[in-house]
């Protein structure tokens, strides 16, 4: 089958800045897949070539098959972006935006789906409101309905959630996880962590313009070493002696053990008590996306 997203030795350079230094990536159609990394990273980079906004120095990018160079009218027919900022045309409402969006794709008499759209994300109550009077949070859903108009196979999500209320996040979600089930392939940047350990089958890491880890989710977090338990003793202690012992302490007071098998916590414990120490409080976690993310990131 043709992955929804392909590409090849992509490389791009901003003068004597390099934003992509090479990076190869291939999505299969209908997945849900995340692209992680922090600021600069050359993520946006990457999407602005895929939506035809950029042109790489050099190597192949392709959505569904088609060379967005080459092939710019089906490219861009195949895919949709949401972008990071909020971009709209202050002169019309919400509805008008999407039938003029429809429009640019030569795509007539779809007022259906565009009440579908308005529905879903919780727009048909302000449709018919001009885009000036609309809160930053519906902007932003009137991005995301712009981007799904013309009925896209790929969709990209660059930060959809940034700076956005807890009642926007559930509702897109629960529609973007409704049309990947039905076929649509997402690809999502964020930085809330979270959000791409729930909701991606795979991620891919970029760190200064190069993939450094590339994988399921279940098998990034399977990989990294160790559980963490989090303790709060009764007293306080010698930074130095507890450091022998492998505990570290956190901004907020407590103290952090990092291990791979509960033998150890117990010789931990067994140690502290041997000092007289008694652990007041204990929490043990499994390791997250975000201390995965931290630590491939670090020791690339």
């Amino acid at each position: 089958m043709t992955p929804a997203l392909r590409v090849s030795a992509l490389t791009k350079r901003f003068g004597t800045q390099q934003a992509l230094g090479g990076v190869d990536l291939e999505v299969a159609q209908g997945e849900f897949f995340g692209l992680l990394g922090p600021n600069g990273a050359g993520k946006t980079t990457l999407i602005n070539i895929l939506g035809g906004l950029a042109r790489a120095s050099s190597g192949k990018a392709e959505i569904m098959g088609f060379d967005v160079l080459r092939d710019y009218r089906q490219s861009r027919r195949a895919l949709g972006i949401v972008p990071q900022e909020l971009v709209y045309d202050p002169f019309f409402t919400a509805r008008e935006v999407l039938r003029l969006q429809s429009g640019y794709f030569g795509i007539r008499s779809n007022d259906d789906w565009i009440e579908h759209i308005l529905f879903k994300l919780g727009l048909a109550d302000h449709a018919d409101k001009n885009m000036r009077a609309l809160s930053g949070g519906m902007k932003r859903r009137v991005l995301v309905a712009q981007a799904l108009v013309h009925k896209p196979p790929v969709i990209v999500l660059d930060e959809p959630t940034a700076g956005v209320d807890v009642d926007l996040r559930q509702t897109l979600w629960l529609f973007i996880q409704e049309l990947n089930r039905a076929g649509h392939t997402i690809v999502l940047t964020t930085h809330y962590l979270e959000e791409a350990e729930n909701l991606c089958e795979r991620i891919a890491m970029l760190k200064q313009g190069r993939v450094v880890a590339l994988d399921t989710t279940r098998n990034l977090l399977a990989n990294t070493h160790g559980q963490l338990a989090r303790l709060q003793l009764s007293s306080q202690s010698d930074d130095t002696m507890l450091n022998s012992m492998g505990l570290k302490r956190l901004a907020d007071g407590q103290l952090e053990f990092e291990f791979q098998h509960f033998s150890e916590l117990e010789a931990l414990l067994a140690k502290l008590r041997l000092a007289g120490l008694q652990v007041q409080e204990m929490h043990l976690q499994e390791q997250d996306l975000e201390r995965v993310f931290t630590e491939i990131i670090r020791r690339s």
